[in-house]
């Protein structure tokens, strides 16, 4: 239970997750209000780890559905076992053909077999997804709708109608309502806008990159094996990477990576060597790479040679500098990479139906 926003920021630090006061009180009125949490921003930011630092430090179960292009009701809600049932029949076969002597015509034929409707749409044939099963538990849950703007709006209309209520509908079995209101946790990577509707619903949280000294708190805490000098430099040539125009910025969690990396690595500080054998770990699309090497003195100024003394600081390229600002972009370039982007991100769970959707 968070019982103040001091609280909450002590109890999510105890799951070493470090949070600032606007997200502490997004997350204590999310459990006093019983409202969702709608957080918006871009990829690795957190906003995943927010999910598991709430359900670790209110010690509550984590349910989590992963969204994707093609995700609908069934995968999300519940499913019959079609073979379950299937199997059932078939054992049963000789109790069915007895149920039917005497039977004439069809229509009575129908009406007996609709009396024992219910033993074939039963609960043990039910299989409950994320959503139900966040409803139906007996203890209160977190859930996690992760990544919603991967989904069709379609799926996202039927949310709403689950974050009003709290409760869904079976047609052969009925209603079900929440036993306990589920602390709700959606994401969204801002690939595509969500509804007003669903933001009305929701306590709206933006998270994006940290300041220089949280992102060093972090990488600090995460990483306690990482040596302090090596910690400021990884934090120096993140914030460099991140100025740059780049198709995809290095995220915390690519941060955390690289700095794991060095650490395997037994690296006392960081040369200009390990810099450019290691940055493949943070720039992952062959435009960046162009763009990195050409930046590559300035971004590696904050990298001071081992065989320097610590006063003296490393020596610069003369055409190192801060990139320059860029060229305001071309309408079209925009849309194509805006509509790049999106078919990237909606496609890369496409295909996928066999309706696992994760849980911890």
């Amino acid at each position: 239970m968070f019982e103040s926003i001091e609280h909450t920021i002590a109890r999510l630090r105890e799951q070493h997750y470090l949070c600032d006061r606007k997200l502490a009180t997004v997350a204590f009125l999310a459990l006093q209000m019983q409202k969702p949490i709608l957080i918006e921003g871009p990829a690795g930011v957190g906003k995943t780890e927010l999910a598991k630092a709430v359900s670790a430090a209110l010690g509550r179960s984590l349910i989590r559905l992963q969204c994707y292009g093609g995700l609908d009701e069934a995968h999300a809600l519940y499913e019959w076992e079609y073979g379950k049932q299937l199997l059932y029949t078939q054992i049963l076969r000789d109790k069915i053909g007895r149920l039917f002597e005497g039977v004439d015509g069809l229509h009575e034929a129908v009406a007996r077999l609709n009396l024992h409707e219910d033993v074939f749409f039963s609960e043990r044939f039910l299989v409950r997804r994320p959503i139900l099963q966040a409803i139906d538990s007996p203890a209160p849950v977190v859930l996690l709708i992760d990544e919603l703007d991967r989904a069709e709006e379609q799926f996202e209309a039927f949310l709403l109608e689950v974050l009003s209520d709290f409760q869904v509908t079976v047609p052969e079995i009925g209603t079900v309502k929440a036993k306990t209101i589920p602390y709700v946790i959606i994401t969204s990577n801002n690939t595509r806008d969500l509804s007003d509707a669903l933001k009305r619903r929701c306590l709206h949280l933006f998270i994006d990159y940290p300041d220089e000294q949280r992102e060093l708190e972090i990488v600090r805490m995460k990483v306690p094996d990482l040596r302090e000098t090596l910690a400021a430099q990884v934090v120096a040539v993140i914030r460099r990477l991140r100025a740059l125009d780049l198709r995809k910025a290095p995220s915390i969690s690519e941060t955390l990576d690289w700095a794991r990396a060095l650490v395997l690595l037994d690296a006392d500080v960081l040369t200009p060597t390990l810099l450019e054998e290691t940055l493949h770990l943070l720039v992952k699309y062959d435009r960046d790479t162009q763009r990195v090497n050409e930046r590559l003195n300035w971004i590696a100024e904050p990298v001071q040679d081992p065989n320097q003394t610590p006063s003296s600081p490393a020596p610069v390229a003369a055409t190192s500098g801060p990139p320059q600002q860029p060229a305001e972009p071309q309408p079209g370039d925009m849309e194509q990479r805006r509509q790049e982007h999106t078919a990237r991100y909606f496609t890369s769970y496409r295909g996928r139906t066999d309706g696992r959707t994760g849980g911890a």
